[in-house]
């Protein structure tokens, strides 16, 4: 299968000072991250505090995106939850809004066993003709999908065709990729593993650090691709400190108060979510600075 791109980014949400989502903000943002660097937007994840929108503030969001950015960029919905039933029907909504994937998550909280989450991901792929990218973020979730069960998820369902590996561990990296059919994409959730990553057979990065160096972390996957590791590597060294720095405190505190620095819209946080303190804010500001962004 063709790649969704090298760098899709995981987008922020703006918020307004009243709480309510600002679209015009989050249209103006998307349409920034694609002319710098994103081949396509991962909306209402992690990053972008999907977990406190309602169903009806994501798909307004959806659609908003879609037309901000136009058809030929790649848009992928965060659709998954801990609740099966609501991530089908959520899912099935998603999709009449124009996004071109949905994102699922292991379920959270719950602790399901192996045979759960594969119970979970049937479900949501028999919902959707949507292509489906797994997520994999054990130190979220307090659990994860074994790359013996996305194998199975992947050779049983076509649509189930990629997933955003944030477990660190690059042993089960390797044996996805050993396991799972050709052609199976294999993004990092981790911007500073994504060169790692591509060396044991990924695709790309859905990534944070895209907010602010979308373009050389474009640059360092192509590079890679392409056949030029030494370009790579000095790509990542370059920016493995902005990477790692991104999450000194919970994301997505430190990007969202970086996109804010730079003169991008970023908005506020929603509860339970806070601004960064001044000492906190001073350190993003020295990292911003390091690399002449602010």
């Amino acid at each position: 299968m063709k790649s969704f791109g090298s760098v899709l980014t995981a987008m922020i949400t703006p918020f307004t000072e009243t709480g309510a989502v600002d679209y015009q903000a989050s249209a103006q943002l998307a349409r920034h991250l694609v002319t710098h660097g994103s081949d396509g937007l991962v909306i209402c994840g992690s990053t972008g505090e999907g977990a406190v929108m309602t169903a009806e503030e994501k798909l307004k969001l959806f659609a908003t995106i879609r037309e901000a950015v136009g058809p030929e960029i790649f848009l992928v919905a965060n659709t998954g939850s801990n609740n099966t039933q609501q991530s089908v029907a959520f899912t099935k909504e998603a999709e009449k809004t124009g996004v071109n994937a949905c994102m699922a998550v292991v379920p959270y909280y719950n602790k399901p066993t192996q045979e759960g989450c594969y119970q979970h991901f049937a479900a949501i792929a028999q919902s959707t003709s949507l292509p489906i990218i797994l997520y994999n973020v054990p130190g979220r979730t307090a659990s994860q999908v074994t790359p013996e069960t996305i194998a199975r998820l992947a050779n049983e369902f076509s649509n189930i065709v990629a997933v955003k590996e944030a477990s660190g561990n690059l042993n089960q990296v390797s044996e996805i990729a050993r396991l799972c059919p050709e052609g199976f994409l294999i993004y990092s959730g981790d911007d500073s593993l994504t060169l790692p990553i591509l060396a044991v057979g990924g695709c790309g990065v859905i990534s944070v650090a895209g907010h602010l160096v979308g373009e050389q972390l474009n640059q360092m996957v192509t590079s890679f691709l392409a056949g030029d590791v030494q370009k790579a590597q000095q790509i990542h060294y370059q920016l493995l400190p902005i990477m790692k720095k991104l999450f000194f405190i919970s994301n997505p505190i430190p990007v969202k108060e970086a996109v804010g620095m730079i003169g991008l819209p970023a908005g506020e946080f929603r509860l339970p979510l806070v601004h960064a303190n001044e000492k906190e804010k001073e350190f993003i500001r020295e990292f911003l600075n390091a690399y002449d962004l602010c």
